[in-house]
């Protein structure tokens, strides 16, 4: 399970997966069975929390349970971090994407099998870091199929999407049903033999993936382990010791995250701007990032709240009645999935015969934001009724905006992020981008403290108006943002 993959580059393009190529087919299913675990663990761990100890929760309240999901879903996205530099400066990104699939799978065990705060807290610590090393660096090694003048990447990134898709589906199906019917436990634990799938089906295909997968881009001095080593050691004690002393508690989580976040989004953005191993045109594209990564941050704080403040709606304001039948509740979650692997396969096909006649990259980032603030606007007719107010229909509609939002602004950052990226810097890029989600899904749980069920309009309007407001910025920018582009699109 631990070979290493070939060291022999293909000579040509290979369509073996749908026009793509071929190991394509083996990051697809590592990343599906991976989202199968996320999402489906993810689908439970709100209600989990807040849901009472009669009904197998935690009986949490409701906002501080929802901080605690945003915490600990910005914590994945800016673990990324941590990931990217270890495959830039130590192992290379599929040596850290084999054995972050490792420690994902040792934190859903945890979670399924030990009891109440402990679970959580070990689970969650574990999945955190194991899924940000897996995000940023399966996302980079995609990259490394395609040449830069290859058509298909953004074509090819939509199929990868879609795998990411069917797993976030079939998770909360699944455990959603089991922790219906036998307990929270075994919805858990469900995730963990799914991760577990995807650890094995990775382990027999990473061989057939190009070298430069494996290439350590900017290695780091060996004179300069010990101080790493060092630096570790220290921030891990700083973090238990202000978790002791009730510093970190659970209902400052959120705002934590966001200033982590924050400052290593500055951090990196520094770096990379002035290593002396970028060059005066990957610096110009990198410049081009900001203002992607800007929208980026307000799209992922709207469509992040599926997950805290859609959860505790449908919850509570949702008519989840079909015949005389109440759906679970976790299964809300799968409708934008079902969508997605509907319409990534459109989008993929329409990018794909459009070629170069495509929108700009800046224009479908400005378009995804603007509709996703559409798709808050979309509450409003509904806002401040009653328990079970809101028809099933209206929420399947308002997520299938959600969705259409997202294709245009969530494969395409990934694709973005790897076509302006330095030399040196190549999952370290892919990082960046995922630092803005993990901004976006911190927000998402900070806002919950806002939402207020007998007064919804100020919440969605004014969150709906920002969206469009950046996202038309975006939009009037794009030209001078092209041009810092330097022959991307």
């Amino acid at each position: 399970m631990t070979s290493s993959p070939s060291t022999t580059e293909p000579t040509a393009p290979e369509h073996g997966f749908f026009g793509q190529p071929r190991a394509l087919a083996n990051l697809f299913g590592v990343e599906m069975w991976e989202r199968f675990s996320f999402y489906g663990m993810q689908g439970i761990l709100l209600i989990y929390l807040y849901f009472s100890v009669a009904k197998g929760g935690l009986g949490m309240p409701e906002a501080i349970a929802g901080g605690i999901v945003g915490a600990y879903g910005g914590s994945v996205y800016l673990s990324t971090i941590l990931g990217a530099w270890l495959a830039d400066r130590l192992f290379g990104s599929e040596r850290v994407l084999f054995f972050s699939a490792v420690v994902i799978v040792a934190g859903h065990a945890a979670l399924a099998l030990l009891p109440g705060f402990v679970g959580v807290g070990v689970g969650l610590v574990l999945i955190a870091l194991g899924s940000g090393g897996l995000k940023a660096n399966a996302t980079s090694v995609v990259g490394t199929l395609y040449s830069e003048e290859d058509t298909r990447r953004d074509a090819g990134f939509s199929l990868f999407y879609l795998g990411i898709n069917l797993g976030s589906f079939f998770g909360p199906v699944l455990t959603g049903l089991l922790q219906s019917t036998v307990g929270f436990h075994w919805g858990f634990g469900l995730a963990a033999v799914g991760m577990t799938a995807g650890l094995i089906q990775y382990s027999f295909g990473r061989r057939n993936l190009p070298a430069a997968a494996s290439t350590v881009p900017n290695p780091l001095p060996a004179r300069r382990y010990p101080l790493v080593i060092g630096i570790a050691v220290a921030a891990i004690a700083l973090i238990v010791v202000l978790t002791l002393v009730g510093v970190i508690r659970p209902e400052n989580l959120a705002n934590i995250v966001i200033v982590g976040a924050l400052v290593a989004t500055l951090a990196y953005f520094t770096i990379i701007l002035s290593s002396r191993h970028v060059d005066a045109t990957e610096r110009s594209r990198v410049w081009a990032f900001v203002p992607l990564f800007i929208t980026s941050v307000a799209f992922w704080s709207l469509y992040q709240q599926q997950f805290t403040v859609l959860t505790v709606y449908s919850d509570k304001r949702l008519d989840r009645m079909i015949l005389g039948w109440e759906m679970p509740l976790v299964w809300v979650q799968s409708i934008n999935p079902v969508f997605i692997i509907v319409l990534s396969g459109v989008f993929a096909a329409l990018w794909t015969k459009l070629g170069k006649r495509q929108p700009t990259t800046p224009m479908k980032f400005a378009l995804g934001t603007i509709v996703m603030g559409g798709a808050f606007l979309l509450f409003l007719p509904f806002a401040n009724g009653g328990e079970g107010s809101t028809p099933l229909l209206a929420i399947v509609g308002i997520l299938l905006v959600f969705t259409i939002a997202e294709l245009l602004l969530s494969p395409i950052g990934l694709s973005a992020a790897t076509k302006l990226a330095p030399s040196h810097f190549k999952a370290q890029m892919v990082a960046l981008f995922f630092l803005s989600i993990s901004l976006g899904t911190a927000i998402s749980g900070w806002l919950v403290q806002f939402y207020d069920p007998q007064n919804e309009v100020p919440y969605f309007s004014i969150l709906g108006a920002i969206a469009v407001v950046v996202g038309l910025g975006l939009a009037l920018s794009a030209k001078p943002v092209l041009k810092l582009m330097k022959g991307v699109s």
